[in-house]
């Protein structure tokens, strides 16, 4: 936990400073005495004082804020002529728009210097795949295979989840690479759509490995001479038919965990496939004694229903109710559909096929009540993948951080527009704890999708302070424009009643994001 919140600071301390510091900038440029500069809100617990200047850390890390000399406009008469040439207030609509201005103006600058430095350094990106997709789910009837690796969206190249995120006019096709080959699949989804149903698929995709019975394991191949460790077993039986399949035996003790296994040891022997699809594949594994490892039982729960039934570690697990299962993924989700009490697990036990009944303990899972029987699976994943792209070069990184900054902008005002008109659900707003979780979680990935995504948010955080809402710096922009059509300042009233509405619509965004944040994570 101390290390999420390192990184949530880490994340939007920077994004933060610069946004004010874009203000300050500003402000002494103009000649603009800067009282209080403040990284947080609330209770200072770090400052010092320089010159005119108090600068601070405050307590609550969601913020920041810079308070300027003469920024009340009603109290401008208040101030001695001599100190007006200080005042926010007594500077001309132009110095003031520029002061406002800057704190957006620096996070797209921000964000630019991110881009900017990604490209020249090149990047280091996760790939991305999709996971297991089964047989008559939406995915599998718009064309999406198991391990499809995602390349194109509506022809245009992408680079990480943010690039679909951000496509506008949702998600017409995409261009896949399956074995080699880039495949165009018709969508015709919006963006929310496409993510909320990728949700529903399990995101680990097995390891090409398989054990007998006996427990000695082998890897499997469709190419003779080596085995393509990037390819999953998924892939493997959901595409293969009518081909030979290669068996490689793998040395005792071998870490399956490997990216790359180099201990396999020349194929043992040749398997003939069949029709396409799942159920043909793993029967004709089993009729070669070989059995996926997350079907092996790793270790059960004490006085769980399969220890009362007297299922074992080793055993392996190869139906539920008569019909056969090919994957933990698939007994779990079987289990849950099940509308009997009781049920029969059929196992291999020292080479014996054994039926076995049992009944799953019902448990609370958040909102949902969930079946289970207490077995821990011996699984191998395939891990995350990542895809390096060279340096753009000097000139190549110029222009195309000025491209992607813009393209994000205006992307990033496209989905705030779906927002306000209902395209898009109120549900999808994020607050500090979704911001906290895509920090730590791209921060684990890669340090180029941490910075991509900072440069994502910082973005973000510039056309959100642009909106036309009072206590917002796009606000004091539109205060400043009224000024310039009414030939003077607004009233106070109007201003007050503007500013507590401003306020208000804020308070309800911040409740709706916190709200959603609290749905999702607890």
């Amino acid at each position: 936990m101390i290390e999420k919140v390192l990184i949530f600071i880490l994340f939007l301390g920077p994004l933060v400073f610069f946004h004010e510091l874009g203000h300050f900038l500003f402000a002494r440029l103009f000649g603009v005495r800067v009282q209080v500069f403040s990284i947080g809100f609330g209770p200072k617990i770090l400052k010092f004082k320089k010159g005119d200047t108090e600068y601070a850390i405050s307590l609550i890390p969601l913020g920041g804020y810079v308070k300027m000399f003469g920024d009340d406009p009603f109290n401008g008469d208040a101030i001695p002529v001599e100190e007006r040439k200080y005042s926010f207030t007594h500077k001309s609509k132009w110095a003031r728009f520029w002061i406002v201005f800057g704190g957006p103006l620096a996070n797209f600058i921000m964000a630019y210097v991110i881009f900017f430095s990604l490209l020249l350094g090149g990047e280091k990106m996760p790939e991305l795949r999709m996971g297991l997709i089964p047989e008559g789910t939406k995915f599998s009837t718009l064309g999406i295979k198991t391990g499809d690796v995602l390349k194109k969206v509506n022809g245009e190249t992408i680079s990480s989840a943010a690039d679909m995120a951000l496509t506008d006019g949702g998600i017409q096709t995409l261009t896949v690479e399956r074995f080699n080959k880039l495949e165009t699949v018709n969508i015709g989804m919006t963006g929310e759509e496409f993510f909320e149903e990728m949700a529903n698929y399990q995101p680990f995709l097995r390891r090409p490995v398989m054990s007998s019975g006996s427990g000695e394991i082998f890897a499997l191949s469709l190419n003779k001479d080596k085995v393509d460790w990037s390819e999953s077993l998924d892939e493997i039986a959901e595409n293969a038919q009518d081909q030979s399949l290669y068996i490689f035996k793998l040395p005792k003790g071998v870490d399956l965990g490997q990216a790359e296994i180099k201990e396999e040891t020349p194929f043992v022997r040749e398997v003939k496939l069949g029709s396409k699809g799942l159920e043909s594949f793993f029967t004709t594994m089993r009729n070669e004694d070989l059995y996926p490892k997350d079907m092996f039982v790793k270790s059960i729960s004490m006085n769980s229903p399969a220890e009362k039934a007297g299922i074992l570690g080793g055993n392996v697990i190869l139906g539920l109710n008569g019909a056969a299962i090919f994957s933990f993924e698939n007994l779990r989700a079987t289990l849950q559909k099940t509308d009997s009490k009781d049920v029969m697990v059929s196992i291999l036990a020292n080479g014996e096929v054994k039926e076995l009944s049992l009944t799953p303990d019902v448990k609370p899972q958040g909102d949902k009540k969930v079946k289970l029987i207490g077995v821990y699976s011996d699984g191998v994943f395939q891990g995350m993948r990542f895809v390096d792209t060279p340096s753009k070069g000097l000139v190549g990184s110029f222009t195309g951080a000025f491209a992607r900054t813009w393209d994000s902008i205006v992307k990033t005002v496209a989905g705030f527009k779906k927002l306000i008109v209902g395209e898009v659900s109120l549900k999808s707003i994020g607050g500090p704890l979704a911001i906290g979780k895509v920090a730590s979680d791209s921060f684990q990935t890669s340090l180029s999708y941490f910075f991509q995504l900072m440069a994502l948010i910082s973005i973000n955080l510039g056309v959100i302070n642009l909106f036309p809402i009072p206590v917002l710096d796009g606000g004091h922009i539109l205060f400043l424009g009224l000024e310039f059509l009414n030939r003077g300042p607004v009233s106070r009233r109007k201003m007050e009643i503007a500013q507590q509405f401003g306020l208000s619509m804020l308070l309800m965004l911040m409740i709706g994001a916190i709200f959603n944040d609290v749905v999702r994570f607890f």
